[in-house]
C-alpha cells in the first residue's frame, strides 16, 4: 500500500506511470484471467458444436447444449470483466473520494469471488459431461473442449487471486494522511457559524459592581480614621 493513501492506491492526481502500472500484480492478474476467458469461450464457440444431417445443430459435450452455453456465458462475461477492471485499474488512482474507491474494491471483491465459484460449478459441470460423451467423429473439437476444461480450471485461481488482492485492498483501508476532496456540508458550516466569536477581552472584565464595594470599602477606612482619639 503506498504511504498516504487509501485502499491501495495513493493521492488522486499524480503522475501516471504506464511502465509501472503494466507491473502491478492486480493488473498482470487481470490480464491473465482476459486471456483465460478468451481461451475458455473461444474453444468452445469454435468447434464445441456440431450441425446434424437435418441441420440441427448439437453440444459435442455430450450433446448438452447447456454445457457449452455455460462455458461460452461464463467466458464471454469474464472477458468483458477482466478489461473492465483493468480500466478501473487505471481509474483507481483518479478517484479522490475514499467512499468510490471503497465501492470499487467491494465490487471487485465479490465479482471476482463469485467468478472464481462460478468457473469452479463449470470445470466440474463440463468434466462431468465431457466424461460421459461419446468420441467425436474424427476426434474434431476434441483439443478444443479439453482446453477449455483445463481453463476454466486455472481460471478458478485467478480470479481467487483477484479476489484475495481485493480483500488486502479493502484490509488496508485509509491511511490517516491520506487527503480526499469531499464535498463540503453546507449545514455544518451554518451550525458552527451560528456561534459568535468569543472576545478575548471578555474573560478579563470586571465582575458587576466590584468598583462600588471598593468605594464603599475606602469611604468606611477613613470614618473609622477620623473616629479614633486624638492625644
Amino acid at each position: 500500500m503506498d504511504i498516504g493513501g487509501a485502499y491501495g492506491g495513493g493521492k488522486a492526481g499524480g503522475a501516471f506511470d504506464p511502465i509501472a502500472f503494466v507491473q502491478r500484480p492486480t493488473v498482470i492478474l487481470r490480464a491473465v484471467c482476459w486471456l483465460f476467458a478468451i481461451i475458455v469461450f473461444g474453444c468452445i464457440s469454435s468447434e464445441g458444436w456440431r450441425e446434424e444431417a437435418n441441420g440441427k445443430e448439437y453440444c459435442i459435450i455430450n450433446r448438452d447444449g447447456n454445457a457449452c452455453n455455460y462455458a461460452v456465458g461464463i467466458g464471454v462475461i469474464a472477458f468483458l470483466a477482466a478489461m473492465g477492471f483493468i480500466a478501473g485499474e487505471y481509474l483507481f488512482e483518479q478517484m479522490s473520494s475514499v467512499k468510490t474507491r471503497k465501492h470499487y474494491v467491494l465490487a471487485d471483491l465479490g465479482f471476482s469471488a463469485f467468478w472464481s465459484f462460478l468457473f469452479f460449478i463449470g470445470f466440474c459441470y463440463l468434466t462431468n459431461q465431457w466424461g460421459k460423451a461419446d468420441d467425436p467423429p474424427n476426434g474434431e473439437g476434441v483439443n478444443n473442449v479439453q482446453a477449455s476444461i483445463v481453463f476454466s480450471f486455472f481460471s478458478i485461481f485467478t480470479w481467487a487471486g483477484c479476489a484475495y488482492f481485493a480483500f488486502l485492498r479493502f484490509k488496508a483501508g485509509v491511511d490517516p494522511s491520506f487527503s480526499s476532496t469531499y464535498e463540503s456540508d453546507p449545514s455544518a458550516a451554518q451550525q458552527y457559524a451560528a456561534y459568535p466569536a468569543s472576545n478575548e477581552n471578555d474573560q478579563f472584565q470586571e465582575a458587576p459592581f466590584s468598583g462600588q464595594q471598593q468605594q464603599q470599602q475606602q469611604q468606611q477606612q477613613q470614618r473609622a480614621d477620623y473616629s479614633q482619639p486624638t492625644y
